[in-house]
């Protein structure tokens, strides 16, 4: 363990929390361009946080101190999982060991609970709402991950993101197998659900649409900042898991040099806009789905997911 090191995996968490923003306001520009609006500019995200840090919190009557935790358990789990994946380097940095690919899930599913928990604790009809409809969709959600995770493991033998990069740049026919891409095709579905762009989902404050709005609508001022910078940092992990460990497990730093972390941040950026368009692509042709229909592109991941690991048993 080096000083160097421990800066790089600092590094690594101030990435996520101040490009996270970004990335969000990148996505919705481009929205907004394949729709033939303006849009309202790749920064705004920014100034939504720094106008929500500065407004005045109304808290329901109704509420206990599980809305108080709920929104520093989902900030904290975030902060957390970028010490685990890599980020700006492809090796594992100090606190990397902390755990793996399957713990840094299971970390982020907390979160997710405790906001759910958090609507429902608010008494509020939309935070049931709001509840009931994601605890119904992470119930094909959920395992998928977990299998898509298992995928992951028997294809490289541990559960290690790092091997997992390792291993599709050193084996060409690996990475071009079927059994990688159904991985692959799998937990692209999961980072449509997981980031309100399955077309069910909605952020507007439509009541027959509202999913992931409805569980936070109780909230107000810095507390509602801080889940949405949350949300934020989910998305951008997601990205992170999708890009440089399945999809382009390239262009990550060796040595840890000022010229390779720029580089490498230089080519995450890259990665993220290739793949926020394809999602903003599929989310704006595909038609929206009645709720109840939800579990037709989950079931397609689950699927895609069982292949994948009876694929790594005849490999």
């Amino acid at each position: 363990m080096t000083i160097r090191d421990i800066l790089l995996q600092i590094l690594q968490v101030l990435v996520t929390l101040t490009l996270a923003p970004l990335l969000q306001g990148v996505i919705l520009q481009f929205e907004e361009r394949v729709q033939r609006s303006q849009g309202p500019g790749i920064f705004q995200p920014y100034r939504d946080l720094r106008k929500l840090f500065h407004k005045q919190i109304v808290v329901p009557e109704t509420a206990s101190w599980l809305y108080w935790v709920a929104p520093i358990v989902a900030f904290t789990t975030t902060l957390t999982v970028p010490i685990l994946i890599p980020v700006v380097t492809n090796y594992p940095l100090p606190l990397s060991d902390m755990g793996d690919i399957l713990g840094g899930g299971l970390i982020l599913t907390l979160g997710s609970f405790m906001i759910t928990l958090a609507g429902l604790d608010t008494r509020s009809a939309y935070g049931g709402v709001g509840s009931s409809r994601v605890v119904m969709v992470t119930i094909l959600a959920e395992p998928t991950l977990i299998l898509v995770f298992v995928g992951i493991t028997l294809l490289a033998k541990s559960m290690l993101p790092f091997v997992v990069n390792h291993l599709l740049v050193a084996q060409p026919w690996i990475y071009w197998g079927p059994t990688h891409l159904f991985l692959v095709a799998a937990f692209f579905v999961l980072i449509l659900v997981e980031t309100d762009r399955l077309p069910i989902h909605s952020s507007t404050h439509i009541e027959v649409y509202m999913i992931e709005e409805a569980r936070i609508l109780e909230y107000s001022g810095p507390m509602l900042a801080i889940l949405r910078w949350a949300s934020m940092m989910k998305q951008f992990i997601l990205y992170t898991i999708f890009c440089n460990v399945l999809l382009f497990p390239w262009g990550l730093s060796y040595i840890g040099t000022a010229i390779g972390i720029l580089g490498s941040i230089g080519a995450l950026a890259l990665k993220f806009l290739a793949v926020g368009c394809v999602v903003v692509l599929v989310e704006t042709v595909q038609s929206r789905l009645r709720f109840y229909r939800y579990q037709e592109p989950l079931a397609a991941s689950f699927m895609l997911a069982i292949l994948a690991i009876v694929g790594t048993q005849l490999t």
